[in-house]
């Protein structure tokens, strides 16, 4: 650009350059010939630092090499204990150590895996092995079903075969194909007979488990039977005749504690470095995520066959697109129009984690209402709830902002299938007892604001009691966000009984009707626990205004309950918020108030018309105590703002009655009318400007009458 601007003015251009000559020679002699040894220096130190580093990297992999060739060269055929013998040591300690600091390429774990479970070595270098089996990029399925058919030979022990089971389990999400895994799904369920085997077993099927795989199982009801029955049972009920426990809970035990670290360190490392270890994130235009486990779960790996032979992939494509019996992958899911072409044979994937950021597979979510995928959503969600805690572990807090990550995530998931996570309530119900009420603060909130309806005797213990412990005792800052993720909590109630609503076509004849009682129960206990906390906040904050508008905003969605949302409900605020907003010393408060009122009123009348109309006894209706508390306040407030006739005519028993004599001592003159809507305090700004704008009229029709006056004068003279 500068190029052009100088070519465009050559005498200008000249005088640039000679100013830079000038300027460049001046600071040659400030600056002398250090400057540029010290640059040359700087330099021939970073190319002595790469060269080393690259030696360094190269030395490393060499004695990679060395000892995978030991493992693999069939030096090893008879048992091989690990003492005195310092070469077997020697390529292990450098497996490990590579292994646990940049991870093992795919040809490096089969060779190993099959190393550990050919019986050959002792138990404890088998452990070795397996515990340092971390991938770099993915983990060949050939390798896998390799690894497997050593279990039929029946050489390694039964330590070492169920510390392969936890191993597979957690890299399961590494292996890149998972077809002929698939084919072995009879193999492990006959394994199932081994008490030792049997909770990772379990979770192995679990993991693998599809509609064609349904079997039954006549075991006991341990919870990891439990979990893979409750699966079995919602693809093929005809062949699972037992009961099963509605509740979830944590099935399988965490086998990934072993790896979880050098995991997440060797993924730190390899974060987009290496073009092998790309992974194909489902969902477009975001970006490849540097979190923990849960990110991981939100990737899936490429197809290899897919990805390296474009031909082989479009054959592919036009096979599927013809053959509608055969399942669709979620990596080929890339537009809406697939989603609806494919929607009646898409594969979900393994990792339930993956649908959270992709909003194709949410919309079949709420397509298709398919039970097993909540059951396996719900299952991976609170597990990584429980496990990614900040509060849970200590260890897990240097991690709290990816932890939040993960919250905003959940939490726009369930905004965006307008359903709460059962997972999620389950965990908020065991955390928050230990929340100190800072961490994750606006994630937590927003999390229970999705809470799904249930029985508030059950929410109360659990949710209520936690909750108002921290709410006493905490800012008001913290007070206020606690009210607006209640009062949102209540909105995602009534929208959702609005929703059923709509489902039904009769609700006289539905069933709906028979749960529409403890609907009714547990919202209307919601209100009073909302009632009761502000009106305990609102004495700790001396009526603070700012907690009295979110108070007031609470109840202006209570008001309009029967009307917008078709619910025979109405509950009035307690005396403890309704009097101090009638006597607030902030307008906006008693403007809110007035609205509420008025709302109140408009659902009450409704209300009494409808029952007139229909002339007969409706299930649920309104109490004669909502319409006596609600005119005692209507006789309250224009007792003060209208008739002028304040602390006199209030019948309400907790309201602001006084007698004569009491009002004598105060000595207050015209305190009948002190809170009428001439003087009340809140409205006293207004008086105020209504007087200055009084005056500036009455001061201009002055000057106009002496100048008119002046002139008049002029005249006469």
């Amino acid at each position: 650009m500068q190029q052009r601007e100088n070519a465009k003015n050559p005498k200008q251009a000249l005088q640039v350059r000679q100013s830079s000559l000038s300027a460049w020679q001046i600071g040659a002699r400030t600056a002398g010939p250090k400057t540029v040894h010290l640059k040359s220096a700087q330099k021939h130190e970073k190319e002595k630092q790469q060269s080393a580093s690259e030696q360094a990297g190269s030395s490393t992999q060499n004695h990679l090499e060395q000892a995978l060739t030991y493992f693999e060269r069939g030096k090893i055929k008879d048992y091989i204990p690990l003492r005195k013998n310092e070469v077997l040591q020697k390529h292990l300690a450098t497996v490990e150590s590579i292994a646990l600091q940049r991870g093992l390429s795919p040809e490096g774990l089969n060779v190993l895996l099959n190393v550990a479970l050919s019986g050959h070595l002792a138990d404890t270098v088998n452990s070795r092995i397996l515990k340092c089996l971390i991938p770099a990029s993915v983990i060949a399925e050939s390798s896998v079903v390799s690894a497997v058919s050593w279990l039929c030979v029946g050489k390694c022990s039964g330590s070492t075969q169920l510390l392969f089971l936890r191993w597979l389990i957690a890299m399961f999400d590494f292996i890149d194909h998972k077809e002929k895994l698939h084919a072995l799904y009879g193999f492990f369920f006959c394994s199932l007979q081994d008490e030792k085997l049997c909770p990772y077993v379990c979770h192995l099927l679990y993991l693998l488990t599809r509609r064609e795989s349904g079997e039954s199982s006549q075991s006991g009801m341990q919870p990891h039977l439990q979990a893979l029955l409750s699966l079995y049972k919602l693809f093929c009920p005809e062949l699972v005749s037992i009961t099963l426990p509605a509740k979830m809970k944590t099935y399988f035990k965490n086998s990934e504690s072993l790896w979880k670290a050098a995991i997440n360190t060797i993924r730190r490392r390899n974060q987009g470095t290496s073009p092998t270890s790309q992974q194909l994130i489902l969902g477009t235009g975001h970006p490849q995520s540097r979190k923990r486990k849960w990110n991981t779960q939100l990737i899936l790996p490429a197809c290899s066959t897919d990805t390296n032979n474009p031909a082989r992939s479009k054959e592919i494509n036009h096979v599927d697109i013809l053959s509608h019996s055969e399942s669709f992958p979620v990596e080929q899911l890339h537009t809406f129009s697939q989603l609806l072409q494919n929607i009646h044979r898409l594969e979900f994937p393994s990792q339930m984690g993956s649908v959270l950021r992709n909003s194709l597979l949410l919309h079949y979510i709420n397509c298709v209402k398919d039970e097993s995928i909540y059951l396996r959503l719900y299952y991976w969600m609170g597990q990584t709830l429980q496990e990614e805690c900040t509060w849970y572990k200590l260890d897990n807090q240097q991690y709290e902002e990816e932890f939040k990550d993960f919250l905003d995530i959940v939490y726009k998931t369930e905004c965006f299938l307008q359903e709460g996570f059962s997972s999620c309530e389950e965990f908020l119900y065991k955390s928050l007892p230990l929340w100190d009420g800072f961490c994750c603060r606006s994630q937590i909130l927003r999390l229970v604001s999705w809470i799904p309806l249930s029985s508030f005797s059950e929410m109360k213990p659990h949710l209520c009691e936690p909750l108002a412990q921290l709410f006493f005792t905490s800012s008001l800052y913290f007070k206020c966000s606690v009210l607006e993720s209640l009062k949102e909590l209540l909105q995602n109630w009534l929208n959702w009984h609005v929703m059923q609503l709509d489902i039904e076509s009769d609700p006289k004849i539905s069933p709906l009707n028979t749960t529409l009682s403890g609907l009714l129960n547990s919202v209307a206990e919601l209100i009073h626990f909302v009632g009761w906390i502000s009106t305990v906040a609102l004495r700790l904050e001396n009526n603070a205004t700012f907690l009295m508008y979110f108070i007031l905003d609470f109840y202006e969605t209570v008001c309009d309950v029967y009307l917008k949302y078709n619910l025979p409900l109405l509950v009035m605020p307690p005396p403890g918020v309704f009097y101090p907003a009638l006597l607030s010393m902030d307008s906006v408060s008693l403007n809110q108030l007035c609205y509420i009122m008025y709302r109140y009123r408009t659902n009450l009348v409704a209300a009494k018309e409808n029952e007139l109309i229909k002339k007969t006894i409706l299930q649920f209706k309104f109490s004669s105590q909502t319409y006596q508390e609600y005119n005692q306040y209507i006789m309250a407030m224009v007792g003060c703002l209208w008739t002028s006739s304040a602390f006199q005519k209030d019948i309400h028993p907790q309201g602001i009655r006084l007698d004569p004599e009491v009002l004598k001592k105060t000595r207050v003159q015209e305190v009948r009318s002190s809170f009428n809507i001439v003087h009340h305090p809140a409205l006293m700004g207004y008086a105020i400007l209504f007087l200055q704008h009084l005056t500036a009229i009455f001061l201009s029709i002055n000057r106009v009458s002496q100048v008119s006056q002046t002139k008049s004068g002029n005249v006469q003279v």
